[in-house]
């Protein structure tokens, strides 16, 4: 099989060390790719160069290819049997138009819960869109998803043996949607250290929660990428997972972070069928549902007996299930059945 995995064009590199949604997903999807055994062009210019030396690069973008040129003849001899993208594009008709004329599937994951695709940009079958949890299938009902964890990689994050980690961890962008403030009172409550890894998006967030997200058991990593972000998450001994009220996660990395690393999760949601109940069971995690109507402190106290559950989990089994239930070769694999 020879798959053409399509960069986005977006601030982060590809391969992204750190952050990034649809740029870490991309590039799981390439490494599976190939440990599955299909070749991989690396297509768009997005890509890192130096991965030449390992990867066969093609620096062409399908929206930029006119009708009729050289550059649509060279992709359409190519002749790729599936090609994966960034979830915008089975909606845009220019990059639709050439991928019309190259007779090969495609498969995209849906990253965001807002946005609007074009009533013909999947069929099911040969244009596949993937939804991480029940609540994403049903947002995209309309467009046939199929249900699919997402796998993310960065660039030099591969995971080492698990341990029984220390304190506690949170990790990703800092502001209201994410609302790590219920994080840090949940481990106040248990009288816990926490870290809080990941970019300040919202000074106001922080200024808002400023006495609670500075107090003396919290302590502030930044933004950290490759082994040093891995390191974090492996060196906790409860991943703890929080978002807002109104929040949708579409299709969160830091679970398979998280369990590929050894790392059990507590999570807070406001509702069932979420990613977290996707992602998660009882050997690698605790989901606190909590009633959207009830404040912040009582929210806590839920995330925090979640926190206590998950702490008695073997972190070698949790690792051993992270790798096997966010393996970028079993991702594909499903992804590319259809294709055949």
């Amino acid at each position: 099989m020879l798959v053409g995995v399509c960069d986005f064009p977006g601030s982060y590199a590809f391969p992204p060390a750190g952050y990034g949604g649809i740029e870490r997903w991309l590039w799981a999807v390439a490494v599976g790719a190939r440990a599955a055994g299909a070749d991989v062009h690396l297509l768009g210019p997005g890509w890192l160069t130096d991965l030449e030396y390992d990867w066969v690069r093609k620096p062409v973008r399908l929206e930029d290819v006119t009708a009729g040129s050289l550059a649509e003849r060279e992709l359409r001899d190519i002749d790729y049997d599936l090609l994966v993208v960034g979830h915008e594009y089975p909606s845009l008709p220019a990059w639709t138009r050439t991928w019309s004329e190259l007779d090969c599937d495609v498969a995209t994951f849906q990253h965001s819960p807002v946005f609007q695709h074009s009533d013909t940009a999947f069929d099911g079958k040969q244009s596949r869109l993937y939804c991480y949890s029940p609540e994403m299938i049903e947002r995209y009902a309309g467009h046939q998803p199929i249900p699919e964890l997402a796998v993310h990689l960065g660039l030099d994050e591969d995971e080492p043996p698990s341990v029984a980690g220390r304190d506690l961890v949170w990790l990703g962008r800092i502001d209201a949607e994410k609302a790590p403030h219920l994080a840090v009172r949940a481990a106040q409550l248990l009288g816990r250290r926490i870290r809080i890894v990941g970019p300040v998006f919202d000074e106001e967030y922080v200024r808002r929660h400023a006495r609670l997200l500075n107090a003396d058991h919290v302590e502030w990593v930044g933004e950290l990428g490759g082994p040093a972000k891995t390191a974090a998450i492996r060196d906790a001994s409860v991943f703890v997972y929080t978002y807002a009220r109104d929040y949708v996660e579409a299709g969160a990395a830091i679970f398979g972070e998280s369990l590929r690393t050894g790392t059990p999760m507590a999570a807070l949601t406001w509702r069932t069928g979420t990613c977290a109940e996707a992602a998660l069971c009882d050997a690698t995690g605790a989901i606190a549902v909590a009633d959207p109507e009830v404040d912040d402190e009582a929210a806590a106290h839920q995330l925090a007996r979640a926190i206590e559950r998950v702490e008695i989990l073997d972190h070698r089994q949790v690792q051993e299930i992270g790798l096997h239930r966010f393996d970028p070769a079993r991702h594909f694999s499903a992804m590319a059945a259809r294709s055949c």
